[in-house]
């Protein structure tokens, strides 16, 4: 049984004009137990809406979403999610306060959550900045302090809306490494959205290529037979990109001509 299940999910929005907008219809995706699974599309095709649903944040207008084989049904801790931006740190906590403050909404013992929280901070290679403010760190650093404290909660799955987004382009490749690797140190199952397809292959063991909106879905699935560091000049990597290009290429056609 798979982890995560979408089966034929629609999700419709309502203007101030009273105007509907279908984002997702006939959307169907299974996501398995260890997976680090990468959904892509261009701009506006409901990436974000998917993982809002998943998260529990917004109901699917009809369909169903199981995780486990049971409906969701609102926010859990089993879903922990790592937002675009680093406007959800608290500016007035040291980093390891930072990682450590849902353990303590959770009463979880003073001397265990320091101690969880110094394990995934060194995780995700901030070891010796425990004591900093967010304000002392760059931006790569707070969004590594953001992983580390959904990990320190232990979910079942890590949603991850565009996470790297707002980095530079060095920053950006050297988070993808550091992620991969969080990854295969703890298996926990990823659903990564992004519009980057070289971030997808650098990053994914599957890739769910989404049609331009209105009505979006899945157009197809890749797998990425991929194993260890993934160089993005090997002949395999390359192939990879260009059959995930070759897919969403007229779907980002037709985006940008509905914008004109």
């Amino acid at each position: 049984m798979p982890l995560v299940s979408f089966h034929d999910v629609q999700k419709t929005y309502r203007s101030l004009q009273g105007v509907d907008y279908p984002a997702l219809e006939h959307f169907s995706l299974e996501i398995e137990v260890g997976e680090f699974f990468c959904l892509l599309g261009p701009s506006g095709c409901g990436k974000t809406t998917v993982l809002k649903m998943l998260a529990g944040f917004e109901a699917p207008t009809a369909g169903r979403i199981l995780m486990e084989g049971r409906p969701v049904a609102g926010a859990s801790r089993d879903r922990a999610v790592v937002f675009q931006g680093d406007d959800s740190l608290y500016g007035w906590l040291t980093a390891v306060e930072n990682v450590e403050f849902g353990l303590r909404m959770r009463h979880v013992h003073r001397t265990e959550r320091r101690e969880r929280a110094r394990r995934y901070l060194e995780l995700v290679g901030l070891r010796g900045q425990e004591q900093k403010y967010p304000a002392e760190l760059s931006g790569g650093m707070k969004q590594r302090i953001q992983i580390a404290r959904v990990l320190a909660n232990e979910p079942k799955m890590l949603l991850m809306d565009e996470p790297f987004a707002a980095l530079d382009a060095q920053t950006r490749t050297l988070m993808q490494m550091e992620l991969a690797s969080i990854w295969h140190a703890t298996r926990t199952t990823v659903l990564f959205i992004t519009h980057d397809i070289d971030e997808a292959v650098t990053l994914g063991k599957r890739i769910g290529v989404m049609q331009a909106g209105p009505r979006s879905r899945v157009k197809g699935v890749v797998d990425v037979s991929l194993d260890g560091a993934r160089s993005r000049t090997d002949d395999a990597f390359l192939r990879y990109y260009k059959q995930v290009y070759e897919m969403i290429r007229d779907e980002v056609a037709k985006s940008l001509s509905r914008a004109d």
